[in-house]
């Protein structure tokens, strides 16, 4: 399949997700798996999935502006994404940039073996 069709089809699941069902993306991470979260490291899923359920807000709606992609050794690929996060309750939405490094499973699948999450503040 096309790295550009995957990336753009793992986006959308990875956002719709976290916006309608956070606990439900622990299973795109694994124990070796990394977050960087505003400069905090965390590692492994139980960890990751704790951070992302216990953020200060419990509902959101994200709106990507663009998702790029590359290749990368062994299989995986880079994906970089930029948009727009809605807070509920909140008047302007909030820039981010979001990147992952997917490696493929034996499934045929991917998983997310690092993700960093930065806001973008002007």
């Amino acid at each position: 399949m096309d790295p550009d069709t995957v990336a753009k089809q793992f986006v959308e699941h990875y956002y719709t997700t976290f916006d309608a069902n956070r606990p439900g993306l622990a299973n795109l991470y694994q124990d070796t798996s990394m977050l960087t979260f505003e400069g905090q490291k965390i590692q492994g899923v139980q960890n990751i999935t704790a951070k992302l359920t216990s953020l200060p807000f419990q509902q959101c709606q994200h709106s990507i502006t663009t998702v790029d992609c590359q290749p990368s050794g062994t299989g995986g690929m880079l994906v970089f994404v930029s948009g727009n996060l809605q807070l509920s309750g909140e008047q302007h939405a909030l820039k981010f940039s979001q990147m992952f490094h997917l490696m493929p499973t034996p499934q045929q699948s991917f998983y997310v073996q690092n993700d960093i999450f930065r806001l973008n503040y002007a």
